[in-house]
């Protein structure tokens, strides 16, 4: 090969590099966090959703139910909204509250849907989680107590959060 054939490549290789790492997707996230507020607004009052296991179980996928009812996680990059990149709001797979909307979602290269504040501040509940030996904020549906995922102190400016939130716990709902 000529050595002025490799120079196509090794930039190729270094653009991918470049477009996939961290900095930038946390730079992307900061330059659409400009247009939208750091702090969540007050959604309208909710009225709680109870239901027993066996109801939630006729309801949900049995992946949903694992999440959202008995707290489980997916594997990474297996959910269905990791990588999605359109327009529209992701709402509780449980009872349809709007949690997240996309213009807060951001890469954070973890495999899961991740979000730098939620859709309204008063939708999303967090508990402190000691569970498998660590310390860490878990995220519930306010409505209907649904487990989310996570949130962690890791993301993006403008409010420095992470959401990781499992998208067997959401549904997407395009923008019209």
């Amino acid at each position: 090969m000529k050595p002025s054939t490799l120079w196509f490549p090794l930039l190729m290789l270094a653009a991918a590099a470049i477009l996939s790492s961290p900095a930038l997707a946390h730079a992307k996230a900061a330059a659409t966090a400009a247009a939208v507020p750091a702090v969540a607004p007050v959604g309208a009052a909710i009225k709680k959703v109870t239901k027993t296991p066996d109801e939630w179980k006729k309801l949900l996928a049995p992946e949903a139910f694992h999440v959202l009812r008995e707290e489980g996680t997916e594997i990474a990059f297996t959910g269905a909204y990791w990588n999605e990149h359109r327009k529209g709001t992701y709402v509780c797979a449980g009872c349809g509250l709007p949690l997240f909307d996309s213009d807060a979602k951001f890469e954070s290269g973890t495999g899961w849907p991740s979000f730098w504040r939620p859709a309204f501040k008063n939708y999303v509940t967090e508990t402190h989680d000691t569970s498998f030996g660590m310390e860490r904020v878990a995220v519930s549906c306010a409505r209907c107590g649904g487990h989310l995922g996570h949130v962690f102190d890791d993301g993006p400016k403008p409010t420095g959060l992470r959401y990781c939130i499992n998208s067997a716990a959401l549904v997407f709902q395009p923008a019209k």
